[in-house]
């Protein structure tokens, strides 16, 4: 069963919580976290991308970055930006985007429930992203990454949980620049602190990792370096939401090679596995097995053939369906996490910038997809199978910074 513990988070004072709280690390390039942060000394960001406070030519893996970011963490806490909490508790963290909610409770979870598969992985991690997170993790001495994890719908929690946050008053709540709303309360109510933490040892007997594979293979790896001298280091942050509340979008795609083929030449071996329509307007598919092709200012819908894949859990995602039946099968692209004639775009970037990329010149071609279900997801990784890369993108995210577990200090 799930083991998770309170923990005394590093967190803003309330008056700064907005501009201290930063989108996640890795969703943004080093640039792009440079104009976030630009005019904000509170942001995370000088934390979490470290970078930003140096020379433009840096190597994002030095030493000296990974040091800035220690400094910098160090300046905020002497600044009383952030200060320690004074007892172990459970956060309740809400996220609302267009009118939806989801809440999810924010808790340390054990590395040795993520060795034991108690935490359930759906994707495999890279290497060098895992190094750069145990850099940062071993030199600043905490967790600033936030890994999100979801479990089965549990009744008993969701009633403390709607309970607590319709009695007690937030400790933050603010708007972001992008929209979304972000409200926490604090647990720290022993009993309740109880309960909950009974509940998932007794209840949940499992929990998937949604978003933060390289965040948790990290903490476990520093756990390991540390050689468990540091019972801090038995844990990572996580913040764990109920499937029910979750929404996955698209993950979509941008091709930059034809394999040599004209574009009648692809749009003609297509029809053996795909039903060709073409669209007046930019195409969302609406169903699975269904998606969009932007080739030479044109949308294309695609309807797979019965019969040209398989109905087991990973045949059956429309993203092997495309792997198998367009990537490999014609454009010569095997590999998704390694070839560099593939890019992927968050559907919360909309059909535009798929449009836009192509426009541009660098891509010759985009493919939109059905999302992935949560159901999908736990199907797969309940099996013990891996998801293709980049399968899923969860909106909206968790802000770094609000809520920051310390391994040592």
């Amino acid at each position: 069963m799930s083991i998770i513990k309170p923990f005394k988070a590093l967190r803003p004072q309330a008056q700064f919580a907005k501009q201290v709280a930063s989108k996640p690390y890795d969703v943004l390039t080093s640039a792009e976290a440079k104009i976030e942060a630009q005019g904000n000394p509170s942001s995370f960001l000088h934390i979490t991308k470290s970078e930003i406070d140096l020379s433009e030519n840096i190597d994002v893996h030095s030493d000296e970055v990974y040091k800035t970011a220690k400094e910098n963490l160090t300046a905020f806490i002497k600044r009383d930006i952030l200060f320690s909490e004074n007892k172990e508790c459970f956060y309740i963290y809400r996220l609302t985007m267009n009118g939806k909610s989801q809440t999810g409770l924010v808790a340390l979870s054990s590395i040795d429930d993520y060795e034991n598969n108690i935490i359930k992985k759906h994707e495999l991690t890279r290497p060098d992203k895992e190094l750069d997170r145990i850099n940062h993790i071993k030199t600043t001495g905490a967790q600033t990454g936030n890994v999100f994890l979801a479990y089965r719908d549990n009744n008993k929690l969701d009633a403390i949980i709607e309970k607590w946050t319709s009695k007690k008053n937030p400790v933050y709540d603010f708007i972001a620049d992008d929209t979304v709303a972000h409200t926490l309360w604090i647990v720290n109510d022993d009993k309740t602190i109880k309960e909950i933490s009974e509940i998932f040892q007794s209840q949940v007997d499992c929990t998937y990792i949604a978003d933060g594979h390289h965040r948790a293979a990290s903490a476990a790896k520093v756990r390991q370096a540390l050689n468990n001298k540091t019972e801090s280091a038995d844990y990572f942050l996580t913040t764990l939401f109920p499937a029910g509340q979750l929404q996955i979008l698209d993950y979509n795609r941008i091709i930059k090679t034809l394999n040599g083929l004209s574009e009648m030449d692809f749009l003609n071996s297509l029809q053996h596995d795909f039903i060709i329509e073409e669209q007046s307007s930019a195409y969302k598919p609406e169903q699975p097995h269904t998606f969009g092709l932007y080739l030479n200012n044109k949308w294309y819908k695609l309807t797979s053939k019965e019969g040209t894949f398989s109905e087991d859990p990973i045949g059956v995602l429309d993203i092997t369906i495309l792997q198998n039946n367009i990537l490999s099968k014609h454009l010569n692209i095997h590999d998704q996490r390694t070839d560099k004639n593939i890019d992927f775009v968050g559907g919360i970037r909309g059909l535009a910038e798929l449009e836009k990329r192509v426009d541009g010149g660098e891509y010759v071609m985009a493919f939109s997809l059905f999302p992935v279900s949560i159901e999908q997801l736990f199907a797969i990784a309940d099996s013990g199978n891996i998801m293709p890369p980049k399968s899923t993108w969860f909106e909206p995210k968790l802000r770094d910074g609000l809520l920051t577990h310390l391994i040592y200090e």
